[in-house]
């Protein structure tokens, strides 16, 4: 429908389109379900056809290259060659997949990949060629994916590598419709948890802009409390031109209260109420003076992936069907079938490969915008969020406050106690409105706040709790979720612990580990890192500048390892620079090192950020960074040499996604303690508190 053909059916001078979007939303949000898979759903992903074979892939495909790695299991199984394997991105006709989270898609989806493909295999050899095949599932050591000389060690050209570097149309944001018009949903300037909405607009400055179609009133469900006002166009790029011109008066609530974010999260004021309520580790340490005593503040951070979230929408007699960049495509459709009223056979949402996700595109957001702007146009309609909207209106790595303290005695800590306060991962306020967010805290707490609080050490009496508080930004999922802040905490106090009782670093940590493979992943690092020897002056960097030499280990979900070692560079004014990284990495048998490789150096230089840069600014309890300049990641010039080693097993099949994470952060955060002798302890750290004195 062109422009002229909207403004007819709107009688010619009634542009904005009333009641065609989404309803409001049920007081009881969309749940969402994430089964685990089983063989019965792995038949359903590899499929033969004329000497061809298909691999619907049950994962979302966001740059861990998890293409490439079951594609390489079906190839081994199949013993077919690399070319007769076609990988598609699955939609939601597939039976419901697990969301594409948490590490998981190896350690889940890999054995039960193999397993349809041997029987597969099977059949063919047996002479049959059409019908559904029964899986009999065989012992891990039988198949072949696994067994030396099979899918695992290599690393083939990954899947969708040449289409990334030739520019073919990969991503949400590429797919391109006849009849196509370009959206996007303004909100109001305030606290998405504060109720807003759009009063008046200038609709005739909005009509004298080339370009300008429609504005949209009723444009999908609210983002927290934040209504919108949508707006139609030709082509995207006057769409800030439009919004400029439309010159939008919101109503806000006045009378909502916004809290001071580091007010809310302060552990000491909290602490100062009583006990933190949700247990981790429940120890009891003996009264008495601490010899470690340390409180810790990790501010907000995004996700920021370098692709802005996209969703193109498209209706079809009463039917739906988005493409969208998701990690969970499953429960986009869910949402979308119960904000507009239909079926979920009505609703079909097309994974398309993401630009970067990190456990940030988990939640139906530009979709549901992207399907109320095309129902009110009656065009499929593309929307793709600016950068300044993935900040104001994703959720994001909570802060968190931490306060931990340790005990020593001949060399060994007795007694450990950690709290923390944070806001919400798991039960994220971007999903969950306030009194189911207080039943769950209630009932179950967060398990995402909670990651890796549980020490990798024999701590002697260990006590763990924490608090979680709705902020006012919202929070939810990053890369490890608590994994990577509580990391940083608890390496920095066994750090200052071994310096209390005066032995190595290395020592220190080997002396508290009875896990073989923990201990495995420290002695390997030391080894490749040559610990005990002090860093090396770094060419080109002032020769005044003070070095220091970092360790820190950890271990993911129970499941993988990591240790890093890091040097720093720390100049007179205070600026440090991570000059080297190694990582040592066990997760198991290894399928494609390459890949795994590249998750640790990503890990890697996240955790750069998370100490030295990661800090998503507030005011008046909303986010106000619009560019990468006010919240700076890490660019290459930050990127030292990383030097990464797998330790691998034979027969566990585990996640390599955000293992490093529990680690790095803490390995930096003590090198910069070793070069100044000062201990970082507010995130990221102020060059000004660690310069040399005049």
């Amino acid at each position: 429908m062109r422009r002229r053909d909207i403004l007819a059916l709107a009688g010619g001078g009634l542009v904005a389109l009333v009641g065609a979007g989404a309803a409001v939303g049920a007081l009881v949000p969309v749940i969402p379900r994430r089964p685990l898979p089983d063989l019965a759903d792995a038949v359903g992903w590899i499929a033969h056809r004329d000497g061809r074979f298909t691999l619907t892939l049950p994962r979302a495909e966001m740059g861990q290259n998890i293409a490439t790695a079951l594609k390489q299991v079906a190839v081994a199984e199949l013993g077919v060659p690399w070319e007769a394997v076609e990988v598609e991105l699955h939609d939601t006709a597939l039976p419901r997949v697990r969301a594409t989270v948490g590490s998981e898609s190896v350690m889940q989806f890999a054995e039960p990949l193999a397993q349809a493909c041997a029987a597969l295999r099977d059949a063919l050899a047996a002479g049959r060629q059409q019908g559904l095949v029964e899986v009999n599932p065989r012992p891990f050591r039988e198949l072949r994916a696994f067994q030396p000389g099979g899918a695992s060690g290599t690393s083939p050209e990954i899947v969708h590598g040449r289409e990334i570097v030739t520019g073919e149309p990969l991503y949400s944001a590429d797919v391109r419709l006849p009849g196509m018009l370009f959206g996007r949903v303004l909100r109001a300037p305030a606290p998405v948890e504060t109720a807003s909405r759009p009063r008046r607009w200038d609709i005739d400055a909005a009509l004298r802009i080339p370009g300008f179609v429609a504005v949209v009133e009723a444009c999908g469900p609210a983002i927290g409390r934040a209504r919108g006002l949508g707006i139609l166009a030709e082509r995207p790029g006057v769409l800030a031109a439009i919004a400029e011109a439309l010159a939008v008066e919101w109503d806000i609530d006045k009378t909502s209260r916004v809290r001071d974010i580091s007010q809310v999260i302060d552990i000491d004021a909290r602490l100062a109420k009583g006990a933190l309520p949700h247990t981790v580790l429940d120890g009891t340490p003996e009264p008495g003076a601490w010899d470690v005593d340390i409180r810790l503040d990790i501010p907000l951070a995004a996700h920021a992936p370098i692709e802005p979230r996209a969703a193109v929408a498209s209706w079809d007699a009463g039917a739906l069907k988005v493409w969208a960049g998701t990690q969970d495509a499953f429960y986009v459709r869910d949402v979308l079938a119960d904000a507009f009223k239909l079926s979920t056979e009505q609703v079909t949402v097309q994974s398309c490969r993401i630009g970067g996700a990190f456990g940030g595109k988990t939640i139906c957001t530009v979709e549901a915008e992207a399907a109320a702007l095309s129902k009110a146009g009656a065009v499929p309609v593309k929307v793709q969020w600016t950068r300044a909207q993935e900040f104001a209106l994703g959720f994001h790595r909570p802060p968190s406050s931490h306060r931990v303290q340790a005990r020593v005695v001949d060399g060994k800590v007795t007694d450990w106690g950690h709290g923390q306060v944070s806001s919400h991962i798991l039960f994220t306020a971007a999903v969950a409105p306030a009194w189911m967010q207080r039943g769950t805290d209630l009932l179950l707490g967060d398990g995402g706040v909670a990651r890796g609080m549980k020490a990798p050490y024999e701590l002697g009496r260990a006590q763990a709790r924490y608090d979680a508080e709705r902020l006012s930004v919202h929070t939810g999922p990053w890369r490890g979720l608590g994994a990577g802040p509580n990391g940083l905490a608890i390496e920095s106090a066994i750090d200052e612990a071994a310096l209390a009782a005066g032995i190595d670093p290395l020592a220190f940590r080997l002396a508290h580990v009875s896990d073989v493979r923990l201990a495995g992943v420290l002695r390997r690092v030391a080894e490749i890192a040559e610990w005990g020897r002090p860093p090396a002056p770094s060419a080109g960097l002032p020769l005044r500048n003070r070095t220091g030499r970092g360790l820190a280990c950890g271990v993911y979900k129970e499941t993988s390892y990591a240790a890093v070692v890091a040097d720093v560079a720390v100049t007179p004014e205070g600026q440090v620079k991570v000059t080297k990284l190694w990582c040592a990495h066990d997760c198991g048998l290894v399928i494609n090192p390459d890949q795994v490789r590249a998750q640790c150096e990503g890990n890697l230089v996240w955790s750069i950020g998370m100490v030295l840069s990661d800090n998503l600014p507030v005011e008046a309890g909303r986010v106000v960074a619009e560019t990468f300049a006010d919240a700076p990641i890490p660019r290459m010039s930050d990127t030292p040499p990383i030097v990464v080693d797998l330790v691998v097993g034979k027969t566990t099949l585990s996640g390599a996604g955000e293992t490093a994470i529990v680690a790095g952060p803490g390995a930096i955060a003590n090198a910069i303690r070793a070069a100044t002798g000062q201990r970082p302890v507010r995130f990221p750290i102020d060059p000004a508190g660690f310069a040399l004195a005049p």
